[in-house]
């Protein structure tokens, strides 16, 4: 069967998002009594032509996830991919027997895997270390869109249905609270705030901090300079395109310049920084 479906190959989240949200849209949804045929083709045969077309009708549905999570800062396009992981992890794992939509099933797989994204690459939540706080995080980061501080009935409710204690709830309240707040803005921008750089202690004529500060430094860049020589070629320059430049390289950037799959970038990325952190703590 034509379903008119492009090939997979023209459609990658790369450096023309909006050329790509476009052919994704374009991509006809699927209708109940199809999605189930090439399901069943998928779970029994093993048809790799079903799983294609399942993905690929369900593209525009993780794109449109995706947005939702664009408050973080991260590029969309990175969000998008990962999403786009996420599902087709829920079309290899789709059992066409449970009676449900595939995209009820596939919302689970698309956002954890653009939850793991944004955990390994935020600031704030590099704190949310416990499945508990994860799940309090991008909960109160949704109620504050809409919230003011919440009462203390509304934080032992949210403390309640998450399973936390009140005082968590609170200290993640603070964390994403003082994440919006400027360091060194002027004392005019807003006379009710004090930016930290007003009432810090300066330390930097202190010269016994400064060569501590510039011995740790000097040996920092030692350490990473001889993990970084310990991979190959490929891998250290997609983690200096990706991480230690100031023009950051995109999966799809790096994917175009070697000529494979940008999950197989991701792939190599993680492989990479693994080995990486490994050296750096031995």
């Amino acid at each position: 069967m034509n379903t008119g479906v492009m090939p997979v190959q023209q459609l990658v989240p790369g450096g023309n998002l909006s050329a790509y949200m476009q052919a994704v849209s374009g991509i006809p949804v699927l209708s109940a009594e199809r999605e189930r045929e090439l399901a069943e083709q998928l779970y029994y045969n093993e048809s790799m032509e079903a799983a294609r077309e399942l993905v690929m009708a369900h593209l525009r549905f993780v794109v449109h996830i995706a947005k939702t999570y664009v408050g973080y800062g991260l590029p969309l396009a990175d969000l998008v991919q990962e999403g786009n992981v996420g599902l087709m992890k829920a079309v290899k794992r789709f059992n066409p027997e449970k009676g449900v939509r595939l995209v009820s099933f596939a919302v689970h797989w698309i956002k954890a895997e653009m939850h793991e994204y944004i955990l390994r690459n935020w600031r704030i939540v590099k704190i949310a270390t416990t499945k508990a706080q994860r799940k309090l995080f991008f909960n109160l980061r949704g109620a504050k869109k809409r919230l003011a501080w919440l009462t203390n009935d509304e934080a032992q409710a949210v403390a309640d249905d998450l399973g936390v204690d009140v005082r968590e709830v609170r200290q993640m309240e603070g964390r994403l609270s003082a994440s919006d707040m400027t360091f060194d803005a002027s004392p005019n921008d807003d006379d009710d705030m004090v930016a930290p750089v007003h009432y810090l202690e300066d330390h930097r004529t202190d010269p016994a901090l400064q060569l501590e500060e510039e011995d740790w430094e000097e040996n920092s860049h030692q350490q990473l300079a001889v993990a970084l020589e310990q991979l190959d070629d490929r891998s250290r320059d997609i983690i200096a395109s990706r991480w230690l430049t100031d023009d950051k390289a995109t999966l799809h950037d790096l994917a175009a310049k070697y000529k494979v799959s940008a999950e197989r970038i991701r792939q190599l990325e993680n492989n990479a920084m693994n080995k990486v952190r490994a050296m750096l703590t031995a």
